[in-house]
């Protein structure tokens, strides 16, 4: 399959409603190459599905341009951009078998019989769907029937993929077996692919590069583990996995790094900083001028005397390959998560606890004066 490419430049939707008019997206631009597989990820409302529906030509844009393989994609229809599309309903055709689903699209571009055929049964075969070709949607599980709308977007051979929320309506260990199968799938055949999900767990596992969106625009966009441990933002830190926050004061600043005091009094050195934008900045408790953030597994929890933060343990949950204590602690803007592989001696629920974090792996996010 040729390596396609992708370029969105400052994309903008508004939509007009009886309020008056809603920003949607508000200047998204990313460029994808070959057989990337990239996730718009965000809570519901924040424009990744309004962008993917853009980028499919099944919504206009308000001001922006997309060009794949250098055409500019605003003269073209949805048809015209040969695109496959997967959406979060099925939408399969109840009086048409599998086999007969999957050969629609090919049917209205006027392929013959014989080729028909062949392309369908290669997609058959590489969704598992062979032994099922005759059955029709009624008689197929969930994850069946997902496949056969991700047979029917691939059989004509799109240039890109788009898959819209495709494992909403699967239970919890389904969406895993689907989503490993979408990527294989996809790595497979070499199709740029993009993927719009509210579930972080799914799109950290199956992307090549995750973008955060929130309120109509990108936060932040990179490799999962990029963004997982280094994001840009509070709202990226708070909403990829779980994060931990300290209210602090700048108390000295250089190029090295910055020093701060927590409201203990308790000072750190810190070289990891991110200057906020203004939008964020209210996010900073009052009183203070920075906020430190942590992931819970580096963070250390020990018996009350030793080093660290003063806290109370509040709970303890065993969640198999990891032991979550919640604990709470006076420097912190909310209760305090800690993870750890196994337990601690001499802490129970109820026991006062110290907290120590590293430095290096501490971030500190600031209102512009570190």
């Amino acid at each position: 399959m040729a390596a396609h490419v992708l370029t969105v430049k400052e994309l903008r939707k508004v939509f007009d409603t009886d309020q008056g008019q809603v920003l949607a997206v508000d200047g998204i631009s990313f460029e994808l190459s070959g057989d990337e597989f990239f996730t718009m990820l965000g809570p519901s409302g924040c424009g990744k599905t309004t962008t993917l529906r853009m980028v499919a030509g099944l919504e206009t844009m308000t001001a922006g341009s997309i060009f794949f393989d250098g055409e500019d994609f605003s003269g073209f229809s949805s048809f015209q951009r040969n695109i496959g599309m997967v959406f979060q309903s099925y939408a399969l055709f109840p009086h048409m078998t599998v086999f007969e689903n999957i050969a629609y699209g090919l049917r209205v571009r006027g392929m013959a019989a014989a080729e028909v055929g062949g392309k369908v049964g290669r997609i058959l075969g590489l969704l598992g769907l062979g032994d099922l070709a005759k059955r029709y949607p009624a008689d197929l599980s969930g994850g069946q029937q997902q496949r056969v709308s991700i047979g029917r977007a691939l059989v004509y051979d799109p240039g890109m993929l788009l898959l819209d929320e495709p494992l909403a309506n699967l239970d919890a260990k389904l969406r895993v077996e689907m989503r490993e199968e979408i990527r294989r799938i996809q790595k497979e055949l070499g199709i740029m692919t993009i993927y719009v999900t509210h579930d972080q767990e799914e799109a950290m596992s199956i992307s090549d590069r995750v973008a955060v969106f929130n309120l109509g625009r990108m936060m932040q966009a990179g490799p999962p583990h990029e963004v997982y441990s280094n994001p840009t933002s509070l709202f990226v830190a708070d909403f990829i996995g779980k994060a931990n926050f300290f209210p602090a004061r700048i108390t000295r600043s250089d190029n090295s790094g910055a020093k701060v005091a927590l409201t203990s009094g308790a000072e750190l050195a810190l070289e990891r900083l991110n200057a906020l934008e203004p939008d964020e900045e209210a996010e900073i408790a009052d009183g203070f001028d920075a906020t430190v953030m942590v992931r819970p597994e580096h963070l250390v929890i020990g018996r009350a005397g030793g080093d660290g933060l003063s806290c109370r343990v509040r709970r303890i949950q065993f969640l198999g390959n990891i032991i979550r204590y919640h604990a709470e602690c006076a420097d912190a803007s909310g209760e305090v998560i800690v993870d750890t592989t196994r337990l601690v001696g001499g802490l129970e629920e109820g026991s006062e606890a110290a907290i120590a974090m590293a430095p290096a792996d501490s971030i500190l996010y600031h209102k512009g004066r570190a």
